[in-house]
């Protein structure tokens, strides 16, 4: 009898169970569905939150700054506010009749002068204050740092004023005190050999304040433990300064010599207070050579000039990042 092989052939009591994935997979919809409402509601929210601020960044800030380097490629002249759209389009001629301009690149002079003197100035009467405040004096520390910081937070009119006063040539308090010794002192800012080198000086006692305030931070986050090692290994004060706490200093001296590098490109203050510019702009700025522009009706060598200040901070701040950054 031959054997016959039968093949089981699935009936309808073979069906495949439900599978428990789909319960599941609904589930996970429901809550992506819910956590993408949740994260729509967040961000409404915050762009609700934010709209007053956007809207005043947009209209006192962004406007302005295009609508200024527009005016900075067009004749715009203070006659053509009440028609702006009647301007016409010069592209970079305001820019080169800048260069063109004797007034101008003298401001420009003076403006480099300022920071390159004023700058590393600064920055080492900051940094001796703070070597000085953290080492050196033990007694009233703290007088002494509110007495260097004072300057900072006073008006930079007052100042100027108070410095005006003191070097007046006929009351004023330095030339009565040479007077003593038989010196006849100078009109400090009335000479076009003094006015310049004497705004420089007030501009470094006004603001090593601050420089010795994050130099004096800097200073006393180094490990006392690397000291202790250098000097275990025979290095002097000196050394142990400039080769472990100097270093460490990096960041600090970089934000400083930024910010500060950026207040001495726009200088404005000090000569429109003590000189307005003279003797023989000998202390006009960049700055101030703008705002006579714009006081002049000269809006399109004024927006010019400013983008040309603009341009100078962006360079030395780059140039700033490149030296001072830390290396490591």
């Amino acid at each position: 009898m031959t054997a016959m092989s039968t093949k089981t052939l699935p009936g309808r009591d073979d069906t495949q169970e439900p599978s428990a994935a789909g319960p599941e997979r609904s589930a996970d919809r429901r809550h992506r569905a819910l956590r993408r409402t949740a994260h729509g509601r967040q961000a409404r929210a915050a762009w609700i939150l934010t709209a007053p601020f956007l809207a005043l960044f947009a209209a006192f800030v962004l406007l302005p700054v295009v609508w200024s380097l527009l005016m900075s490629m067009t004749d715009t002249q203070s006659a053509d506010l009440r028609t702006p759209l009647n301007v016409s389009f010069t592209g970079f001629d305001n820019y080169v009749r800048l260069f063109q301009d004797d007034q101008f690149v003298h401001a420009l002079r003076n403006t480099g002068v300022f920071v390159l003197v004023g700058l590393p100035l600064t920055l080492a009467a900051g940094l001796a204050a703070a070597v000085a405040l953290d080492r050196g004096i033990r007694r009233f520390r703290a007088v002494f740092r509110v007495g260097f910081y004072l300057p900072v937070i006073t008006s930079i009119v007052a100042v100027a004023v108070v410095w005006k006063s003191l070097l007046d040539p006929q009351a004023g308090l330095v030339n009565t005190v040479l007077a003593w010794f038989g010196i006849d002192g100078p009109a400090w800012l009335a000479d076009t050999r003094f006015a310049l080198p004497v705004m420089i000086l007030m501009a470094v006692w006004r603001n090593l304040g601050t420089v010795m305030i994050i130099m004096l931070a800097g200073l006393q986050s180094v490990p006392q433990s690397l000291m202790e090692a250098a000097e275990l290994d025979g290095a002097g004060a000196w050394q142990r300064f400039w080769r472990v706490t100097f270093p460490l200093l990096r960041p600090a001296l970089l934000l400083t010599a930024v910010t500060t590098g950026i207040g001495y490109l726009q200088f404005f203050d000090e000569p429109f207070v003590m000189t307005q510019g003279g003797p023989l702009d000998s202390t006009l700025s960049a700055t101030m050579y703008a705002y006579q522009q714009f006081g002049n009706g000269n809006y399109d060598v004024a927006s010019a000039a400013g983008y040309v200040v603009f341009v100078l901070i962006v360079a030395l701040t780059v140039l700033q990042f490149r030296v001072l950054r830390d290396k490591d």
